[in-house]
């Protein structure tokens, strides 16, 4: 079992910067590839970035590709969500999600994440 707990979210202007953390629990953090989604008010939830367990292979949405980077600091049980030059559609609660440890490969799909946080706000205004 994997408990994931989110911080750093806040309000921020546009152009500026937020870093995102997700502290998880449990010793098997460092074998499970990690994920960040988001949902919008009235919308889906949506991929954001995904990370494999050693930090080399990651994947991003195209809409924040180039402004956000997504890493992780094993020893620490943490991964991260650096959002920089943001803008007001980026406004969310942001969800850290671990994948099973089977999965050798990040994923862009929620479906196949099995431990979920319970989110942080991020508001960018305009």
């Amino acid at each position: 079992q994997v408990q994931l707990v989110e911080s750093g979210g806040g309000l921020v202007q546009a152009g500026g910067s937020l870093r995102l953390s997700c502290a998880a629990s449990g010793r098997t953090f460092s074998s499970h590839a990690m994920g960040w989604f988001r949902q919008a008010p009235g919308k889906e939830r949506e991929f954001v970035a995904t990370i494999n367990w050693s930090g080399v292979n990651t994947d991003y949405a195209d809409s924040v590709k180039g402004r956000f980077t997504i890493f992780r600091v094993n020893p620490k049980n943490t991964v991260y969500l650096q959002m920089d030059s943001l803008k007001p559609e980026d406004t969310a609660v942001y969800y850290c999600a671990a994948l099973p440890v089977s999965y050798a490969l990040p994923s862009t799909h929620s479906y196949d994440y099995i431990y979920w946080g319970q989110g942080t706000q991020v508001t960018v205004s305009s």
